[in-house]
């Protein structure tokens, strides 16, 4: 039987040193968008918070701060056990995001923070947040942007395409970028049922000490884009990360590197 896009994120995320350098690697640079995110869904204290694909409990943590009582789910038992460790005030379940053990109108406000670009159905997921919150409730989510905008993704997946090929047996799986087109995006939250959506943007740098670290990161923290660079023909693997070196060298500034990586930010309420 063929291994489900599911199936494939799951077994990467179950591993115990892919959730660890993504933490390494993404954790500076994702938890840019998490107070921008908080404040789109109106998260304060006393609030049922609910974060969905939580990983290492950037969000929940913040939430935790600001004294809303927070349950954080993710399909990884290792991002949960990393979560447990750093924010132990928050409930965690262990569920995927199309399908959640809650009942309806349970939550004020529900978050995902770059969860959406790994779920199979990131619609069913929208249509799941809308029946667990609350008549006024908010869901605020972030996605990256379109790699024009996401200067990363775009010198690997331009690098990919130039010197090697996107099409390497991965399962089939949704458009990581799905939700980068705000048009699209608003369009899913409406058909939930959603009102009230905005769509913004989060300016976010990624800073590192040479290009070949985000290369590396790519490689070693993330499941999809690993998936593809590591099924690369040798020769392609090392043009591709060649590639990568020269279309990132125009953003060194002394002894950094400094990458454009906004995210997209989309918000709605259940009226």
């Amino acid at each position: 039987m063929n291994q489900s896009f599911r199936d494939f994120e799951y077994a990467g995320w179950a591993s115990a040193e892919v959730c660890s350098r993504y933490h390494d690697y993404f954790s500076e640079l994702t938890t840019q968008s998490v107070e921008p995110l908080l404040d789109a869904a109106g998260v304060c204290a006393g609030m049922r918070v609910l974060d969905v694909a939580t990983g290492a409990g950037y969000v929940a943590g913040a939430a935790l701060a600001r004294g809303a009582g927070v349950t954080a789910t993710d399909f990884s038992v290792e991002q949960l056990r990393l979560a447990r460790e750093r924010y132990a005030g928050a409930t965690y379940r262990e569920c995927d995001a199309e399908s959640m053990p809650f009942a309806a109108e349970s939550f004020d406000a529900v978050l995902c923070n770059f969860g959406v670009p790994h779920f199979p159905g990131p619609d069913a997921f929208v249509r799941e947040a809308f029946r667990v919150l609350k008549r006024g409730g908010r869901l605020a989510l972030t996605v990256w942007d379109v790699p024009q905008e996401a200067r990363g993704f775009g010198a690997l997946y331009g690098a990919i395409r130039a010197h090697g090929s996107m099409d390497v047996g991965l399962p089939p799986g949704p458009n990581f970028f799905l939700y980068s087109e705000p048009a699209r995006c608003e369009k899913a939250l409406l058909d939930a049922g959603f009102t009230a959506c905005a769509i913004t943007k989060v300016p976010q740098v990624w800073r590192a000490p040479s290009s070949e670290t985000f290369f590396d990161a790519m490689l070693q923290g993330t499941v999809r884009a690993s998936g593809t660079l590591t099924r690369q023909a040798p020769e392609a693997f090392e043009a591709i990360r060649a590639a990568v070196r020269n279309a990132l060298s125009p953003f060194k500034h002394r002894d950094t590197f400094e990458v454009p990586m906004p995210a997209v930010l989309a918000a709605a309420t259940k009226a």
